[in-house]
C-alpha cells in the first residue's frame, strides 16, 4: 500500500553534499567535499571533565526537561557576546536553538508564506534553501560584485521581499567576505522597509588575518535575525546554535520550535556553558584559526601548482572554503564521477544556486579536514583530471613570412 504524503514533503530533496559523504566512507578516498570541521579541533579533555563535573554538580537540571528559548544563564552569555560585536543583544531576545540549521528552519517557519519573495546571495548555502523550501518561498537572487551581493531593493522583484538572507563574513561555497561600505549600504537600503534581515554567522570566528567587519546587524537594531553556531568552534556533534532578533519573533519562534523538539538538550547547553564560562574559546579560537590557516595556505599552493591556467579562485580570508571557476563550458557536475574515479571529491557549484539557470563550470572545495599532504595529492589529481577534459589550446609555431 502507497501512503499520501504532504505537497510540502515534495520540497524535502536529497541534498547532495549528503549524498557525497557517503562516498568519502570508500578507502583511499579524499574529501575535499563536505563543510565538515576538522577532529583534531574538537576539544575533547575540556569537554569530558566539564561533563564530569555538570554531572557531579547539575545532574538534576542537566538531565530533565527546559525551558524552549534555552537555559538563562547560556542565553545571557551569547547576548554578551553579540553586544561585543556590536549588536543590541539582551538574553530574552536570543533562543537556543539545536544548532543553527534548526534556526533557519524556525525563520523559514515564522517569516515565509507561500509565495513570499525572499532574497538570497548568488551563490548561497544550501542548507538554508532546503530549510526554507518547504514553507514555499519565490527566491530572486542578488546580484553581486566583489565587495559582496548588492543592496538593489530599489528593483521590483526586491523590493516586495519578506526577508533578505545574508552569509557576510566567509560566506559557504564562495568564501567571500563583505566589505564594511557595502554592509553599511545593505542597512541603510533595509532601514524602514518592512523587510526582515536574516544574517548567518557560522564561520565569523575563523579569520586568519584579522576579524571581519562588524555585522550588518549592529546597524540594523529591531529588524535584523542573526543566527550564531557553536558546531564550528566547539563541536557540531553537540548540535548547539542560537538565533538573536526582535522579542516578539523570538517568542514565536519558541512556540513553534516547542512542537518540533520542546527544548535544546539541558545537558549540552549546560556543558557548553561550563566550558565557554571557563574561557576555553580563548585557548580554542587561536588553535582553529591557525589549523584552518595552514590547510588554506596547502590548497593555495597546490592549486597553483597544478590547475590549469584557465582555472580561477579567490584567496578567502577565513572559513573553510574555495571557490574555483572551470573555463565558461566545462561541466563540473560531469568532471565529479571522473575526480571520484580518482578518489577525490568535491561539491559542485550547481547545488548552491536557488533561482535561474545555474553555472555548470564552477565547484567548491574545503580545506578544513584534509591534511596537507592529503590536499596535495587531491589537487594534484583534480588538476589531471581538468587537464585532460580541457587540455589547454596548442601554441602554434610563428609562421614564416615569404621572402
Amino acid at each position: 500500500m502507497t501512503l499520501t504524503l504532504s505537497q510540502r514533503s515534495a520540497h524535502y530533496t536529497p541534498s547532495p553534499i549528503r549524498e557525497l559523504l557517503n562516498l568519502t566512507e570508500q578507502p583511499g578516498m579524499i574529501s575535499l567535499a563536505g563543510g565538515l570541521p576538522a577532529p583534531e579541533s574538537f576539544p575533547v579533555q575540556a569537554l569530558r571533565a566539564a561533563c564530569v563535573d555538570v554531572l557531579d554538580t547539575q545532574a538534576q537540571g542537566a538531565l530533565q526537561y527546559g525551558p524552549s528559548e534555552g537555559i538563562a544563564p547560556l542565553r545571557e552569555w551569547v547576548a554578551a557576546h553579540l553586544r561585543a560585536q556590536g549588536i543590541e543583544a539582551q538574553a530574552d531576545e536570543v533562543l537556543i536553538t539545536s544548532g543553527s540549521q534548526q534556526g533557519l528552519d524556525l525563520v523559514g517557519r515564522v517569516l515565509i508564506d507561500p509565495g513570499s519573495t525572499v532574497l538570497v546571495e548568488r551563490p548561497t548555502y544550501l542548507g538554508a534553501l532546503q530549510a526554507f523550501a518547504p514553507y514555499g518561498p519565490r527566491f530572486v537572487d542578488l546580484d553581486e560584485d566583489a565587495e559582496g551581493a548588492l543592496p538593489t531593493l530599489d528593483d521590483p522583484a526586491h523590493g516586495s521581499a519578506r526577508m533578505v538572507y545574508l552569509q557576510p563574513n566567509f560566506r559557504n561555497p564562495t568564501g567571500q567576505t563583505m566589505t564594511a561600505a557595502r554592509r553599511t549600504q545593505w542597512a541603510r537600503a533595509l532601514r524602514g522597509r518592512p523587510i526582515a534581515l536574516v544574517e548567518d554567522n557560522p564561520y565569523s570566528e575563523l579569520w586568519f588575518d584579522g576579524p571581519p567587519p562588524a555585522p550588518v546587524a549592529a546597524q540594523l537594531p529591531g529588524q535584523s535575525l542573526v543566527l550564531g553556531t557553536f558546531s564550528k568552534v566547539l563541536s557540531p556533534g553537540l548540535r548547539l546554535g542560537y538565533v538573536h532578533g526582535p522579542h516578539e519573533v523570538i517568542a514565536k519562534m519558541a512556540l513553534a520550535r516547542q512542537a518540533a523538539d520542546l527544548q535544546t538538550s539541558s545537558l549540552t547547553q549546560r556543558l557548553v556553558l561550563k566550558v565557554l564560562e571557563g574561557g576555553l574559546l580563548d585557548v580554542q579560537l587561536p588553535h582553529i584559526r591557525a589549523l584552518y590557516r595552514a590547510q588554506r595556505d596547502a590548497m593555495l599552493a597546490a592549486l597553483s601548482r597544478h590547475m590549469p591556467g584557465s582555472v580561477h579562485w579567490e584567496t578567502p580570508q577565513g572559513g573553510m572554503f574555495i571557490w574555483l571557476s572551470l573555463p565558461q563550458g566545462a561541466d563540473a557536475t560531469a568532471l565529479l564521477p571522473l575526480a571520484l574515479q580518482r578518489k577525490v571529491a568535491y561539491v559542485p557549484g550547481t547545488a548552491f544556486y536557488a533561482a535561474g539557470a545555474a553555472p555548470r563550470h564552477t565547484l567548491r572545495l574545503s580545506y578544513a579536514t584534509a591534511t596537507p599532504p592529503q590536499i596535495e595529492t587531491a589537487i594534484a589529481r583534480l588538476g589531471e583530471v581538468f587537464y585532460a577534459a580541457h587540455p589547454p589550446e596548442p601554441r602554434h609555431a610563428p609562421s614564416v613570412l615569404a621572402a
